[in-house]
């Protein structure tokens, strides 16, 4: 009998939680503890896990007593504390983005392929029942419209916009389209954080392939919807209600059909997979390197705003 993968939760706030939710109900896993600056909050999630209710504020005392991790704090602190969990010799998830730069993100992956251990980023639409639903239907995507839209979260304001939310596109478009950027045309506006609240951009691959991207963190609804049209059809998806719709050319007529979604929740689906990794020793779906060209993108679709798109009157003086 295989025995159960340990797993921890570094930083048990907003995502953190739900981590260590999943993590103690997986039947190949066990909650090995969870750490948080906080230890009280940290305290109340280990006992309503019934995990072990680590009290000590020793970070390797925590290691110590996993397997895997995964690491769900600001971006901010993703590289140093993803470094230690690697140079400790656990495999590690750790949310997206995966650093807050390009030249950190690839010190890990190559940290992580030293040392042979699972590297995965978190970017959980990519277990959403919806998109292997799109992947079974996918030929070749001519043009990739992405809609995501949601209110403003008071959280993961230290980062724009595009790498809040837009990054979870971009990594499923790169994925799709698989063909290198030829150019990018990109806008955005801060209007409540320091950074870009609202952006929209305009991607042009190599192989033709045009995507349009829409993000907003100030939007008084939450969408999360795909659309792609290819030479035999048009399929449009949403990631929110899990279900979409693909249309087809018959004739002088268009014809609608209802696709199928097998809805299941994409966060377990995520955990289960890292947990499969580790245990399995097999490569993630995404993977450091998809997150870090993710994040490539998404510094340079940044780039580009700061360049076309002037600060409003109330930032120039900050």
């Amino acid at each position: 009998m295989t025995s159960k993968i340990r797993v921890g939760v570094i930083g048990v706030g907003h995502m953190g939680k739900e981590h260590a939710r999943v993590y103690a109900a997986l039947p190949n896993a066990v909650l090995g503890g969870v750490f948080d600056a906080d230890m009280d909050t940290a305290r109340k999630i280990a006992k309503q896990h019934r995990s072990l209710p680590f009290s000590t504020d020793s970070f390797e005392v925590f290691l110590d007593s996993v397997d895997g991790v995964s690491l769900a704090t600001p971006t901010s602190s993703h590289f140093d504390l993803g470094k230690k969990v690697l140079l400790a010799g656990k495999h590690l998830l750790v949310e997206k983005p995966i650093t807050n730069t390009t030249d950190e993100a690839k010190i890990l992956v190559a940290l992580a392929k030293e040392r042979n251990l699972v590297l995965q980023v978190g970017h959980i639409e990519r277990f959403n029942p919806v998109l292997q639903a799109l992947e079974e239907r996918l030929t070749r995507p001519r043009f990739i419209e992405a809609h995501r839209l949601s209110p403003y979260p008071g959280r993961s304001t230290d980062i724009s916009v595009v790498m809040d939310l837009m990054i979870h596109d971009l990594e499923i478009i790169l994925h799709l389209v698989s063909s290198p950027v030829q150019s990018i045309d990109a806008v955005g506006i801060p209007v409540l954080s320091k950074s870009e609240d609202i952006a929209n951009v305009r991607i042009r691959f190599e192989n033709g392939c045009v995507a349009n991207i829409t993000t907003s963190r100030i939007s008084p609804e939450k969408l999360r919807k795909i659309r792609v049209f290819q030479d035999d059809a048009y399929l449009s998806l949403d990631y929110q209600k899990q279900e979409g719709e693909m249309y087809r050319k018959k004739g002088a007529e268009i014809t609608r059909e209802k696709i199928l979604v097998n809805k299941d929740e994409p966060l377990k689906k995520q955990l289960q997979s890292f947990v499969d990794c580790i245990q399995n020793k097999a490569l993630p779906l995404v993977s450091g390197d998809h997150g870090t060209r993710a994040l490539q993108l998404a510094a340079q679709i940044a780039d580009e705003i700061a360049r076309t798109s002037p600060k409003p009157d109330w930032l120039k003086n900050e």
